[in-house]
Order: structure tokens, then sequence, then C-alpha cells
């Protein structure tokens, strides 16, 4: 009988308003696990940001980062990713038209999409998590 193959869990990051379903549907259905965070509620600090650390983060073998960068807490939270989530974690950031323009800096060091993810990206990025996790 054939071992069944691990797949990490990916942590699919957005605003309290986002919409993880279309990219958490497409992920769930290769078999990857997904955590979806839409922060820790009105008046919380994002853990991450005190310097608590976030579970989801630490548990995830890669991350999609869905916020809009235009709002400084929003950078704020990608900065502390980058600086926590370790180099071997794979973390694309999904921003909307001109932000990767605008924020090059932020952005450098991840794969950006200025547009909604397709399938054939999202499977891109599947197997870029599962690459990792075989380096591992």
């Amino acid at each position: 009988m054939a071992e069944e193959e691990f797949k990490g869990p990916i942590l699919i990051d957005v605003s309290a308003t986002g919409d993880a379903g279309y990219a958490r549907q497409f992920l769930e259905k290769i078999d990857h696990p997904v955590m979806v965070c839409h922060g820790p509620g009105d008046g919380v600090v994002c853990p991450i940001l005190t310097g608590q650390g976030c579970d989801m983060v630490d548990s995830a073998h890669g991350i999609v980062f869905e916020f809009d960068l235009d709002k400084p807490l929003h950078r704020e939270i990608l900065a502390a990713y980058q600086e926590n989530v370790p180099e071997d974690v794979p973390i694309r950031v999904v921003v909307k038209p001109g932000q990767e323009k605008r924020y090059p800096e932020l952005l450098r060091g991840v794969s950006v999409w200025a547009h909604e993810p397709s399938i054939g990206e999202l499977d891109g990025f599947a197997a870029e998590v599962e690459a990792a996790d075989e380096t591992r």
C-alpha cells in the first residue's frame, strides 16, 4: 500500500471582509489543509505585531496574504510576516493593481499577484509549497 503524501497547511490571510473562498476551495480540492485568518477581531492587535507569535503563521507551510497595502496596519503586518516567517516558507501577496509599484521595497522577496490568482497560479503555488516541504 502506498504511503499517503503529506501536504503542509497553507494559511490564507485576508481582511475581515475578504473572501478566501475561491482559493480555499481549490487548495483543499488538491488536498492541502487550509487555515483562514480574518484577523484577531475588533480592538485586538494581531499577535504577530506584538511579538507573541501566531500559531497559524508558525504552522503554515505556505502563506497567501491578501490585504490592502495602502493601509499602514496591513503594511506593518506584511513586514512582520517577512521578518518572522522562515525563508523556506513561500509567501504570495495579492495586491490591488498598482500597489506592486507603490511598495516595491515592502514586496521584495515575495511573489506578487496584482489580480485574483488563477487556478494555474494557485496550483503552481501549491507545488512550490510541496517542493519546499521536500527540502525540509
